[in-house]
């Protein structure tokens, strides 16, 4: 066996790898142009708005995201809201466990009495089946002029949350949105 080939391959591995770190490495481009982040997100202190109620929880779901809506009516507007997420969601006022499917907890706090005092299904306050990144929406409570909901996802993704004003069939309210990436 000649020492040709031997060299001639030592040359060519040395050739590539030397290709490859003179290539700067690019950074991978972000989902969908996502660029939202996973840490708390708060709009105001949170305060009760007087005379507003979460009227509706209600989800969609999008290309890159998957979306909840909470319908916030009132005489005043809303005055705060807080998402984070939390190794587990609390019941508000006991501080017990919420049961919540997924891998990742959203514990979602708007500043708003609810109108639903015992909603008719507080483990589902809607239907996210067949969604790519929700799992469960369950009621997390309503004390003292706060109401609370819990996000169960597939995984901490990034999220986002907005305020619009105006509620679909009304000219009023308020409505806090929580967008869930489905992948980094």
């Amino acid at each position: 066996m000649t020492r040709t080939p031997i060299r001639l391959l030592v040359l060519l591995a040395a050739s590539f790898t030397a290709i490859a770190l003179a290539v700067p490495a690019q950074a991978a481009a972000p989902y969908c142009g996502i660029t939202w982040g996973s840490t708390a997100e708060q709009g105001g202190r949170l305060d009760p708005a007087a005379g507003t109620a979460l009227t509706n929880v209600r989800a969609g779901r999008h290309t890159c995201y998957d979306r909840l809506v909470l319908d916030i009516r009132g005489r005043s507007a809303l005055s705060s809201w807080r998402v984070e997420y939390v190794d587990e969601v609390t019941m508000d006022p006991s501080g017990e466990p919420v049961a919540l499917g997924g891998g990742a907890f959203l514990q979602i706090v708007v500043g708003a009495n609810d109108r639903f005092s015992t909603p008719a299904n507080r483990g589902a306050l809607t239907n996210v089946s067949g969604f790519t990144t929700f799992r469960q929406v369950a009621w997390a409570g309503s004390f003292e002029g706060l109401t609370s909901v819990g996000l169960g996802v597939r995984a901490l993704l990034p999220f986002r949350v907005l305020t619009m004003t105006g509620i679909p069939g009304s000219a009023s309210g308020v409505r806090v949105v929580v967008d869930v990436a489905h992948r980094w």
